[in-house]
């Protein structure tokens, strides 16, 4: 290795070797003058790195950036790392991200390029498991010489600040972003800026991500969706690009807008007993910001904004010792009193997040405290104090004027200058913690399925939002529409390649290599180039990006009419698409990113609607052999898929056929 530390970014820089800023990394000349074309912008890029030619067991080539950063007026580092895999070092040729989005019918492509940049733990985890295969190499080498050696893999952990993937078409896929939680101090969406400036100064074509983000076991597509229409990462440009379970984008884009435009209004008149609560949390809100909130979305929206203008962290506030201190003209015992607080405690746990009157406590209690003063004594002074673990908070409601009690585990409040708990000073006082409360508690009461009619059509609309969680982004549009073009010295054109008629209708073709075989390549020409030229050109940019066309021959397509030494643009406009007929494809390969032993011969035919693998739990039929979601055939995701299995189709079937005698 070249003497480079992954855990540290502050490594010792050779000499030649530069520094990017990581605010400008991507933009025009920073630090490439990007082209047009994704290859030759990929190959522009590595030019700039340093070589790391040890880093991966010599099986990949790899450069490294390093990148300054500023945080608190004090600079700091990152490294970014590119990783060519190509198909020859890989242990997965098939590309599950491109089946799981939709674009499986795309060909395989000869290299993929990691753009990684590694959290502390993840490189710690590497290097560890590097440092376990040093120490026991020799000893398991002479023991298991004939067993396949397994290499730790830095591309396969989880938990990396940045992971994303770029296929030699264009195409691409954002695997992972991790913000602050990560102890860089970078947030989300600068990570997510630098992603995409790297995207667009590559000219990358499309790049999808798989929206999982979770906030406290709450789905934040979700809760982004109805509070601005869109996902967190919907501020970047990434749209609906596919569904699971069936779900298509109008579906997707009606129950986005049937949960923004609820009312209110209708939302408590239907809901069950915990409607008291969410109209407190609605009240509440709706005072702090000062406007009618009339529809989910306006209160969803609002409690977002909030919480980015609610500070981090207060220095000051009042904190109460742990415990009820307990005077010795006391009528009860030290003993008595902590038995009756240990009593409440309990059943504000019973409560979770929400916040319970005064009233509802105390008839709670009663079950085991039958001393009524007791129990009053101990409520009066319980307010804002520690008791274990939790703290006891204590406001009186601003729309019911009721004294509430809620509990909060201490992990989760905000800390003075000392370490000790804030606690508010009037009952107007929010904090984020109190926010994540109320959005927590519409989050389980409100989008989940129950049994009101209403509340479960909302639970419906909620799970369509959830099961849209692959999101495109087209970075760089294919095909131009340009009328009355004139030609230049140089000027652009766009080409393909189609299967020539011969291999085409040969046994056991796929239909998919009847059509055009692969996106769209645009190549700047001169006025003055010929097909025969152009053919050359076609020929080698296509090998480089295609794995199954690395023999490929191609000549003009028929329909043209043209003469390979006829000048292209006597016959084909500006900006226009020529198709070249082609031939030198083994059909016995694997062609297609969405192919692979496992879901080649793969039919799959749910009640929900989908006829292709979205990477969601599916179970086989024994006899026909079809494939379902297994939550649409009714098992559970906890549960385990049965050792046989029939659908419906099938043991409607066998119920049919006559008994024997």
């Amino acid at each position: 290795m070249s003497g480079l530390d992954l855990t540290s970014a502050k490594k010792k820089r050779k000499r030649g070797e530069m520094m990017f800023k990581f605010k400008m990394f991507g933009e025009q000349g920073h630090p490439v003058n990007w082209s047009s074309v994704f290859l030759d912008n990929v190959k522009a890029l590595l030019e700039f790195g340093q070589v790391e030619s040890n880093l991966w067991g010599g099986t990949m080539s790899s450069w490294s950036f390093q990148l300054e950063i500023h945080r608190h007026s004090r600079p700091d580092h990152v490294l970014l790392f590119v990783v060519e895999e190509s198909v020859e070092s890989s242990l997965e040729r098939h590309c599950k991200h491109c089946q799981y989005v939709g674009w499986g019918h795309h060909m395989i492509c000869n290299k993929k390029y990691h753009f990684l940049v590694p959290s502390k733990d993840t490189a710690m985890a590497y290097l560890s498991c590097i440092n376990m295969k040093g120490n026991n190499s020799s000893s398991e080498e002479r023991a298991d010489s004939r067993k396949p050696k397994s290499k730790p893999n830095l591309l396969e952990l989880q938990g990396h600040i940045l992971h994303g993937i770029f296929h030699s078409n264009g195409f691409g896929h954002l695997l992972s972003v991790n913000g602050l939680e990560t102890g860089l101090g970078l947030p989300g969406y600068q990570i997510m800026d630098f992603w995409d400036r790297l995207c667009s100064g590559l000219k990358a074509r499309k790049v999808s991500l798989n929206d999982i983000a979770q906030k406290k076991s709450m789905e934040l597509r979700l809760i982004h969706g109805i509070a601005y229409g869109q996902p967190w990462f919907g501020r970047w440009g990434y749209r609906f690009g596919r569904g699971t379970y069936g779900v298509t984008q109008p579906m997707y884009q009606k129950a986005m807008e049937a949960m923004q435009s609820l009312p209110l209004s209708l939302l408590l008149h239907h809901l069950d007993r915990s409607s008291h609560h969410i109209s407190t949390i609605i009240s509440r809100h709706q005072m702090l910001s000062g406007q009618s909130l009339s529809t989910l979305g306006d209160l969803l929206h609002f409690m977002l904004e909030l919480k980015f203008r609610l500070p981090k962290q207060i220095a000051t506030g009042t904190y109460k010792p742990a415990g009820i201190p307990v005077e010795t003209s006391c009528r009860w015992s030290p003993k008595r009193v902590e038995m009756a607080t240990r009593v409440i405690v309990e059943t504000l746990k019973r409560a979770e997040f929400r916040w319970v009157s005064r009233q509802e406590v105390r008839d709670a209690a009663r079950t085991y405290i039958g001393d009524t003063g007791l129990l009053d004594f101990v409520l009066k002074s319980l307010g804002n104090r520690v008791v274990g673990n939790y703290l006891v908070r204590r406001s009186l409601n601003p729309v019911t004027k009721v004294l509430e009690y809620s509990l909060e585990h201490v992990s989760t409040s905000f800390l003075t200058q000392e370490g000790l708990p804030f606690l508010p000073t009037d009952s107007n006082t929010m904090t984020r913690a109190l926010l994540t409360k109320d959005v927590f508690y519409l989050y389980k009461h409100v989008f989940q399925e129950q049994q009101n009619p209403i509340v479960r059509a909302i639970g419906m609309a909620s799970r369509i939002i959830l099961d849209a969680k692959y999101f495109v982004k087209e970075y760089y549009e294919d095909l131009h529409s340009i009328s009355n073009a004139k030609v230049t010295s140089e000027s652009y054109i766009y080409c393909t390649v189609v299967l020539g008629n011969k291999n085409s209708q040969s046994n056991g073709a796929d239909e998919r290599l009847k059509g055009e075989m692969a996106p769209y390549e645009r190549f700047t020409i001169r006025n003055t180039t010929t097909f025969d030229e152009l053919k050359v050109r076609v020929e080698k940019r296509f090998r480089e990006i295609y794995w199954v066309l690395r023999g490929f021959v191609a000549t003009i397509a028929p329909n043209l009419n043209a003469r390979g030494s006829d000048f292209v643009f006597r016959q084909v406009e500006v900006g226009g698409k020529v198709v070249f007929e082609g031939e030198g494809i083994n059909l016995e390969e694997d062609v297609f990113e969405g192919g692979g032993e496992d879901t080649k011969w793969v039919v799959v035919d749910c009640a929900c609607g989908a006829k292709e693998v979205d990477g969601e739990r599916t179970v086989s039929c024994d006899v026909c052999e079809v494939w379902q979601h297994s939550r649409c055939v009714g098992i559970a995701d906890n549960q385990e898929i049965p050792t046989i299995f029939l659908c419906g189709r099938c043991e409607q079937g066998i119920l049919l056929f006559p008994c024997l005698p």
